[in-house]
């Protein structure tokens, strides 16, 4: 069953790449194999990416003060011998 898988996620790549070039009899002769490879489509499907379903988070530190720089490495000053 896992070649069926496989099979079934290449067509679903392919398929997509017709969908978004309009290639309407391309897309309709993958979906036959699609079909013959057992693959059914969830009722609520949609073509194409999904939408964001929550808002962006931030996540940099903006409007916060610089973090600490760290100082440079001192090195000891040279020996007198």
């Amino acid at each position: 069953m896992a070649s069926n898988n496989s099979m079934i996620a290449a067509l679903l790549r392919e398929r997509d790449g017709y969908v978004r070039r309009g290639l309407d009899d391309r897309v309709a002769q993958v979906d036959e194999q699609l079909q013959h490879h057992g693959y059914k489509p969830e009722p609520d499907e949609d073509d194409g990416p999904q939408g964001r379903t929550a808002p962006p988070q931030q996540t940099a530190d903006h409007g916060k003060a610089a973090a600490k720089k760290t100082a440079a490495k001192k090195t000891a000053p040279p020996s007198a011998e």
